[in-house]
């Protein structure tokens, strides 16, 4: 760890738990919202060529509008394909995979996340993204095929569940298979009391009416059956591969599971081979 964030992991262990001796509760919501909060902010980063091609579209929802981009196919076939990007990213990281899709006939849609990017807001989670995500389908869908990257992937997956999708091809890459898992690394990584997690666990548990588990991928993907191209690292630090194996015993008829190995969390989504792996996946018939 550099000494920056040794300085900034003390700075948050000291002030969080200063305020659980006053109010656990109030530690945890102070503890969730940074939980939520990109860690590299909004930065100003350069638009990749393809999108100077793209039509600006945008929404507002929950108060925050939501921008995007939408390219529509010399040749169109008349389907859709929704690219969804994950934590502290942008939908600019997905830049090429636009042209592919357009050649396949796709008219391509992609947002920027609420607290991401050019969109509004400075927190997301997925219940919101969840939600950001069908309501980006009631507006400018149905969608025949969604790409999400990690938080994307379990926003996506929750997504899926709740409109009880049949058709729409998903491609799951490095998802956030269990929220839990999310949760149990930043508490690692700042070290808090107990109380304090009781509390953050009874915080989401009160926002979504659900408990912690039930934010899962494993879960989720039971509950439908579109087919799924499942891309994952071994070596994924962000995502654990370790968190796949349950789905992988499960052996569901609706998911195609692809390991690589040495690709990690971010690197695999802008692999060649993986990029046409999810194109072919998406275009099938």
């Amino acid at each position: 760890m550099k000494l920056s964030q040794k300085i900034i992991v003390g700075y948050y262990k000291t002030k969080l738990n200063s305020l659980a001796a006053v109010s656990p509760a109030k530690a945890a919501v102070a503890a969730f919202r940074l939980f939520c909060t990109p860690y590299h902010g909004k930065p100003k980063r350069e638009v990749p060529p393809v999108f100077h091609k793209a039509a600006k579209i945008s929404f507002v929802f929950n108060a925050l509008t939501i921008r995007g981009f939408h390219w529509a196919p010399s040749h169109p076939s008349g389907k859709k394909v929704l690219i969804c990007h994950g934590f502290d990213s942008c939908c600019y990281k997905f830049d090429t995979y636009v042209e592919p899709l357009l050649r396949e006939g796709f008219d391509v849609f992609t947002f920027d996340a609420p607290g991401h990017g050019i969109s509004d807001g400075t927190t997301i989670n997925s219940l919101v993204y969840r939600d950001t995500i069908i309501e980006i389908s009631r507006l400018f869908g149905p969608f025949d095929g969604i790409i999400a990257h990690s938080l994307a992937g379990l926003a996506t997956s929750l997504a899926a569940e709740k409109l009880q999708l049949s058709q729409t091809r998903l491609v799951l890459i490095a998802p956030a298979v269990e929220a839990s898992t999310a949760i149990d690394q930043f508490f690692r990584f700042i070290p808090l009391q107990q109380k304090i997690r009781t509390e953050f666990d009874q915080l989401i548990q009160t926002l979504g009416n659900q408990p912690v588990n039930w934010y899962s991928v494993t879960r989720a993907i039971q509950t439908f059956s579109t087919p799924v191209l499942w891309l994952h690292d071994k070596k994924d630090l962000v995502c654990p591969y370790s968190d796949t194996l349950p789905v992988q015993q499960l052996a569901l008829p609706h998911i195609i599971f692809i390991t690589t190995n040495g690709l990690g969390h971010s690197k695999i989504y802008r692999d060649a081979a993986i990029q046409k792996q999810v194109v072919d996946f998406i275009s099938a018939k």
